[in-house]
């Protein structure tokens, strides 16, 4: 009789796919029917990035139809909302697999004090949403020049 190392990892690893099943099972989600269309709140990717005269913030909004999308500013804190649409012409059951989120989304970032609110600017290109910070004039320290008598 050949003796065998006792691995309790196996056994919880066993354990954990019989319940992974169950539930599948009990919410009608098995491995052959796909998964379902992921909706609600998602967040796009951004990149912030500082250059001499602005702040950029880059959101990454595929799919994303322009009249979608709302920028605003509220008492120094940038809002980017949208909703990303699921195109209803393919039904839900003739996709194999689905991994991206639809639905509605929000970021918000609050903006520091150098930022000039009334000159930001929003473009959108390829899908990636550009909101451009311009940061305000500020008051460039003068040299004041002291004489030797």
């Amino acid at each position: 009789m050949a003796l065998v190392k006792y691995n309790p990892l196996r056994e919880l690893r066993s354990m954990q796919d019989q319940m992974d099943r169950l539930l599948n099972l009990s919410w009608g989600n098995n491995e052959y029917s796909g998964e379902d269309i992921k909706e609600g709140i998602w967040q796009p990717a951004v990149d912030i990035y500082e250059t001499q005269d602005s702040i950029v913030i880059k959101a990454e909004l595929p799919d994303v139809e322009q009249k979608d999308i709302d920028v605003r500013i509220e008492d120094s804190l940038l809002t980017i909302k949208g909703e990303r649409k699921h195109e209803s012409e393919v039904k839900k059951e003739n996709y194999h697999r689905i991994e991206r989120y639809f639905g509605s989304f929000q970021r918000s970032f609050k903006l520091p004090a150098t930022v000039d609110q009334e000159k930001v600017a929003a473009a959108c290109d390829k899908g990636v949403l550009t909101v451009t910070l311009p940061k305000k004039e500020e008051v460039k320290p003068k040299q004041i020049n002291v004489e030797v008598k």
